[in-house]
């Protein structure tokens, strides 16, 4: 969890990436729902690295309130030097057969497998159209990785690692990250994940990889609006069916917390509405709206309204667009009639 989360804001000013909402939940419970098919899943124990004052405040006492039962450590990055470099700040608490997943990648697959895993390393991919902003896996003829490379130039090679890494060994993950290190293998400057693996398979370790069955990525506004539609598409809404009633229109699917207030409005299709909420005379599509916000005489598509946020629009037949951050106000008014 570690990284400012800059191509978030204004979100991120206020809170960590990982706790911006989803779907009627945080994109880190979304997250921790997808260890539940690890083998012996009560006895995994968590390691956080964070980023400094929002990361290493908020999301401990998140945990403390919403996951009490969960073992878990916390790690501060407090410079930016890269995945590899978070990694080998939380090597304390690394013993032993570790995953290593980064916060804004939601993966859908099955680790029940991984009692049975034999091979050093397993890293999840799925094949992609351009693969050139991302890490990459070359494949030889004998199935193993022969090395990753990370933003390739080219594209011939598009099976992109989609920030999901199983490791039999955290000691050899680690002395690998430490000879990468020596050597200074870096990208602008930071130590990446797929450097170290490609250490690792020189030192003869046998890398694999594993095809997930889907991946939501919540690393940007447009991404974590695409994926609250998704989510709400494979399950995650409490409205599944149309409903109208006292001037309140519902259409599936979406979110609504059942704490929010609603009058003379149509919500949906694709909105998450947070707890807390009151939307007056408002239309509300393919939009987040975070806990506490006020949304009077607004008609929203394809936004994302932070925390205890205020909007007042212009009425149900002027659609906007808008991202905006926690404790905000933003007001249309009729221009001058002058």
């Amino acid at each position: 969890m570690a990284g400012w989360g800059t191509r978030m804001r204004p979100h991120t000013y206020s809170k960590p990436k990982p706790l911006v909402s989803v779907a009627g939940r945080t994109t880190l419970e979304h997250l921790l729902d997808m260890f539940k098919t690890l083998p012996e899943p009560d006895s995994v124990e968590y390691v956080f690295i964070v980023s400094p004052y929002l990361g290493e405040t908020q999301i401990p006492k998140f945990m403390e309130e919403n996951y009490p039962q969960l073992k878990a450590n916390y790690v501060v990055q407090q410079e930016m030097k890269g995945q590899s470099h978070a990694i080998w700040l939380a090597r304390e608490h690394l013993q032993g057969p570790v995953m290593i997943v980064f916060s804004d990648s939601i993966i859908e697959t099955d680790f029940s497998f991984l009692d049975q895993e034999e091979a050093d390393c397993v890293a999840w991919v799925l094949p992609f159209p351009d693969p050139r902003r991302f890490g990459v896996a070359v494949v030889g003829e004998n199935g193993w990785v022969q090395r990753f490379i990370e933003k390739p130039t080219t594209m011939e090679n598009n099976l992109v690692l989609i920030g999901c890494y199983y490791f039999k060994s955290a000691e050899k993950l680690l002395a690998a990250i430490e000879e990468q290190m020596t050597r200074n293998l870096t990208l602008k400057g930071e130590f990446f994940l797929a450097d170290t693996i490609s250490v690792m398979i020189e030192q003869g370790a046998k890398v694999r990889t594993h095809t997930g069955d889907g991946w939501l990525d919540t690393g940007t506004i447009e991404a974590t609006l695409e994926t609250n539609h998704i989510l709400l598409d494979q399950g995650k809404a409490n409205r599944t069916v149309n409903e109208s009633n006292d001037g309140v229109e519902i259409i599936a699917p979406s979110f609504i917390d059942p704490s929010a207030e609603i009058s003379n409005s149509v919500i949906g299709p694709y909105a998450s509405i947070g707890a807390g909420c009151k939307i007056t005379d408002s239309q509300i599509t393919e939009s987040i709206i975070e806990a506490d916000c006020e949304i009077q005489a607004a008609a929203l598509s394809h936004s994302l309204i932070g925390r205890q946020a205020t909007v007042l629009g212009r009425g149900h037949k002027h659609f906007i667009q808008l991202n905006v951050g926690d404790s905000s106000d933003v007001a249309f008014s009729e221009p001058d009639s002058k």
